[in-house]
């Protein structure tokens, strides 16, 4: 099955894929292990283990780490582009040779192997959603395609948008007795919902009762700007339109006159009237619906994508670290650090940018999951 995005995330989702822009990769001069052994010992063991496994959450695993991009984050913590103080402290006291020895040294440990008690149970968010939807099916269907007349169709929706809509659902920033009802715990729950029914295929709904498609279509122009060609939008926060309900449309776009607030919308809205309204409604509701975007179809397809960088065993040169078997929540951290900006790296930042915490939080369960190498 087509499968759409849930990226809060673009949103473009090309972004999922390796950016043209691959950060800079220096081959480093080889680093003596024995001699990072002492300064280890000395200066790092109290966080990172006699093993080079982390001694508490959020910490990371050095041991067989690539020896490149343990040099490269050293030097990163040494010239203050990732925010540690600790770590930025131990690195400016050590010399270039001191950085390559060290990087020589965990690289040179065997992997940690986690015990049974410490392994990581990997959850999808995909499938997370899917269960938390189970509460959505009475009304817009097992897999998001209402059939109701005056409720709308939630398969293919922007992911963003989903979100912000049920949040305001919850907030009563909307008026519905029945949406307002349903509760979830968290916004990564909201967040997991959102994944599921984007990544359904939408189907077309019941043609429109009233209205002028093609009237409709010359009215319109202001309102593909935001809603994209025909209506299917290629911005994760700003929902599609094609193939939409009807019923559900015309009394959406009404309520910008009375309680829903958005500033565009209201001003466009308010200077149209009944029949352009419903002309509108006639022409994205008999357009054919399509995911505006494209993501992968689970968690394991988009770390396929991942590890087009991070499993490249065959050059020792690689900047780019192992994920596998790594601390979970150190790769939350780092993942939304890259997120975020706070780490640098335009490739990272780039790709993880459209990323919500839901796929983060599935990324780095799976990637935790996974025996390390």
């Amino acid at each position: 099955m087509k499968k759409a995005i849930f990226g809060i995330v673009v949103l473009s989702l090309a972004l999922f894929g390796c950016g043209e822009k691959k950060d800079a990769v220096v081959v480093p001069a080889k680093g003596d292990a024995a001699a990072g052994k002492v300064i280890a010992e000395k200066s790092c063991k109290a966080c990172h283990g006699e093993n080079g496994g982390g001694v508490a959450p959020a910490i990371p695993h050095l041991a067989a780490q690539r020896e490149a991009y343990l040099l490269a984050s050293l030097n990163e913590y040494k010239n203050g582009k990732r925010t540690h103080a600790a770590l930025r402290d131990i690195a400016t006291q050590m010399s270039e040779a001191d950085l390559r020895n060290v990087a020589a040294y965990f690289s040179s440990l065997p992997p940690v192997v986690a015990s049974a008690t410490q392994d990581v149970k990997h959850t999808s968010p995909y499938e997370t959603g899917k269960a938390l939807a189970a509460s959505c099916v009475k009304c817009h269907g097992e897999d998001g395609n209402a059939k109701t007349p005056g409720t709308p169709t939630l398969a293919g929706q922007q992911p963003h948008y989903l979100v912000a809509a049920i949040l305001e659902y919850h907030r009563d920033d909307r008026k519905a007795t029945t949406m307002k009802s349903v509760t979830l715990d968290d916004r990564l729950d909201v967040e997991k919902l959102a994944l599921y029914f984007a990544a359904q295929t939408p189907v077309q709904r019941a043609a429109p009762a009233k209205g002028d498609p093609v009237a409709g279509e010359a009215l319109s122009a202001m309102c593909g700007g935001c809603h994209g060609a025909r209506g299917v939008s290629v911005d994760s926060a700003t929902p599609s339109l094609a193939g939409q309900d009807a019923q559900y449309l015309g009394k959406a776009t009404r309520s910008y006159r009375t309680t829903r607030q958005n500033w565009g919308m209201q001003r466009y809205v308010a200077n149209l009237g009944e029949k352009d309204i419903d002309n509108i409604v006639a022409f994205y509701a008999s357009q054919t619906p399509k995911a505006g975007d494209q993501i992968p179809s689970s968690i394991q397809e988009l770390a396929t994508k991942c590890n087009h960088c991070h499993d490249q065993q065959d050059n020792p040169a690689m900047a780019a670290p192992k994920m596998n078997g790594q601390d979970k929540d150190y790769l939350v951290m780092a993942l939304r650090a890259y997120r975020d900006g706070k780490r640098e790296s335009t490739t990272m930042h780039n790709m993880s940018f459209p990323y919500s915490n839901a796929i983060v939080e599935g990324l780095a369960s799976w990637y935790a999951s996974q025996p390390a190498k």
